[in-house]
């Protein structure tokens, strides 16, 4: 045993817990950790310009890999509370996430004390735990508690919150004795899997669904595995996307209204039967219950039980980590003379070959479609991809191609805006030899800006991808149906770069300001060599650079309200008959 203070001792959690990098912002609150950190010497430390960002960063350290726990750090008060979009982010896509805050001395807590809120009560609802420790002892316990609820079950966020005085306390700790507790998943029996086979052996047209819970736990080769050997066609959601290869024959493609492609919304209506894993069956994948759910049988896999039943009722539901759910399926399968499936992967195939959205634009300005094209060639099967929300999300994920678990890092259910930069940051840091490539629509890009001189001072080098049509897009699309043009244009006369013709913030110079490398393209045959500029530049310089592309200003985007109702537009007349016939 040793006397320390209690946040030495949260220190030598940190590090036998797994954590070895802290996102964050130094704060009179939160200073005696920062101290603790300090003497230590184990962990780096990126410097946020924004808490927000800090908790982004972070999103992204942990969504980069299995095992991966981020850490964000902050002071008392608004610190808190700018944390709340990354533990609300984090929550809603199952990520594991450390928040820990500083806080007002314990017999300050109720006088309205200077940055003194109710962190903990405002996080609880965003949370698995949020915990204001009052107690200097209780401080081990929270943080070994903190790992274990972060890990078990459903993934998801914890906030600790930290007293100053407490922070300060001495108390009795071993760390050589510090144990973790024990990871709880829940798991499949055996009899649930011959049940879920069975109705799978009963099926004419079959598919799998794959939800961002295969990624969780690291089940993506499982999952091919399963599929392979059953001969079904898969349809990962937007969460799950990378969980089998864009190119594998039994990809079926994506489903939805808006992140999805022709060909899965054609080969889900077509489908009598859908085993979900890992999934929560989002309303931008399923539209209405009663088409999505129509003439099908469902069986849902989730690792958390109250997840089964929350949208719809399935036929028959299973509470399991996707990992030991897939094993288990995998031993069942072998052992059962499956139906022959593949004239239904064959009709599958077929639809993906046909049901192709147009790319190869020589518009200028710029169609996005072009871009998204050429990314798939100049990055390749490797590249890791991050985004967050927009026209320029949506139209990438019915665009790009993804060949690995965790090559689309998305913040899928909260989708806030500025979180791209931050959680790329958190990306490049947890896989510094990746090649990481960020998406963002121009108004995604200027909501935490700030954070390009985080990857500038930090020699954090990425490729940061702008599309600029100079508008909030998806909200001016959506304006359409209420005849209006309203408070979403971003266009305006820029006194200071009059080339830029009305398309407003000059982001190349503003990048450059913050200690970036940037260029602009104007013309569809600049776009590859800009990338490949791109890729040099970043390693020379090892700091984020942006290639920014000049858009069309309108540009609408494929989506619809049902799954037989997308609206394509530029849509080629041999694939427009394709879909009329798979929807007749």
């Amino acid at each position: 045993m040793a006397r320390m203070t209690t946040v030495q001792a949260a220190v030598e959690i940190l590090k036998a817990e797994g954590a070895t990098c802290l996102f964050g912002v130094p704060g009179a609150a939160i200073n005696p950790f920062y101290k603790a950190v300090q003497v230590d010497g184990a962990f780096t430390h990126v410097l946020a310009r924004h808490v927000e960002g800090a908790s982004h960063m972070a999103e992204g350290y942990s969504r980069a890999r299995a095992g991966n726990i981020g850490v964000c750090v902050g002071t008392s008060g608004p610190a808190g509370t700018d944390m709340i979009t990354g533990l609300y982010s984090a929550s809603a896509d199952s990520v594991p996430l450390l928040c820990i805050t500083g806080q007002a001395p314990v017999a300050r807590l109720h006088k309205e004390d200077f940055q003194a809120v109710d962190i903990a009560s405002i996080a609880a609802p965003l949370t698995k735990m949020a915990m204001t420790v009052l107690e200097p002892a209780q401080v081990p316990g929270t943080f070994q508690l903190a790992f274990h609820l972060m890990r078990s079950g459903r993934p998801g966020p914890v906030l600790i919150d930290l007293p100053l005085d407490v922070q300060l306390a001495e108390i009795e700790f071993d760390p050589e004795t510090y144990t973790p507790l024990e990871v709880f998943k829940p798991c499949a029996s055996r009899a649930q899997i011959g049940r879920a086979l069975d109705m799978l052996q009963a099926a004419r047209r079959p598919l799998l669904v794959a939800g961002g819970g295969v990624i969780n736990a690291d089940a993506a080769e499982l999952l091919v595995q399963f599929a392979e050997l059953a001969g079904v066609p898969v349809v990962p959601t937007l969460m799950g996307w990378g969980t089998i290869a864009d190119d594998h024959p039994l990809n079926a493609g994506m489903v939805g209204l808006q992140t999805s492609h022709r060909y899965g919304n054609a080969s889900m209506l077509e489908a009598d039967f859908v085993l979900g894993i890992g999934n929560r069956w989002a309303n931008r994948h399923t539209g209405s219950l009663s088409k999505y759910t129509e003439g099908r049988t469902f069986v849902h896999i989730d690792i958390e039980p109250t997840q089964i039943g929350r949208v719809f009722a399935p036929d028959y539901g299973i509470a399991s980590d996707a990992a030991v759910a897939l094993q288990l399926l995998i031993e069942a399968a072998r052992d059962r003379d499956l139906p022959d499936w593949s004239d239904w992967v064959r009709e599958c195939g077929a639809r993906k070959q046909a049901m192709v959205r147009k790319t190869d634009y020589d518009c200028v300005p710029l169609k996005p479609q072009r871009v998204y094209g050429e990314m798939n060639r100049v990055f390749g099967p490797d590249v890791r991809y991050v985004s967050t929300i927009g026209l320029s999300q949506i139209q990438a994920a019915q665009m790009l191609r993804v060949y690995k678990p965790r090559h689309w890092i998305n913040a899928g259910q909260a989708g806030p805006l500025g979180w791209t930069i931050p959680a790329a940051l958190g990306l490049a840091v947890a896989d510094p030899e990746a090649t990481v490539v960020a998406l963002s629509g121009d108004y995604d890009f200027q909501f935490l800006i700030e954070e390009l001189a985080v990857g500038a001072q930090f020699n954090i080098p990425y490729i940061h991808v702008v599309v600029n049509n100079a508008y909030l897009g998806l909200i001016r699309q959506a304006q359409r149906a209420f005849d209006m043009d309203y408070c979403v244009q971003l266009s305006f006369e820029n006194v200071n770069s009059p080339g830029l013709g009305g398309y407003g913030v000059d982001h190349v110079r503003v990048a450059e300001g913050l200690g970036c490398k940037a260029l602009r393209v104007f013309e569809p045959d600049d776009i590859a060599p800009a990338f490949d500029h791109a890729r040099e530049l970043m390693r020379e310089y090892q700091v984020p650079v942006v290639v920014e592309f000049i858009l069309e200003r309108v540009t609408n985007v494929a989506m619809g309200t049902e799954l037989d109702n997308v609206v394509e537009f530029d849509e080629p007349e041999a694939v427009a008959e394709l879909v009329t016939a798979s929807q007749g």
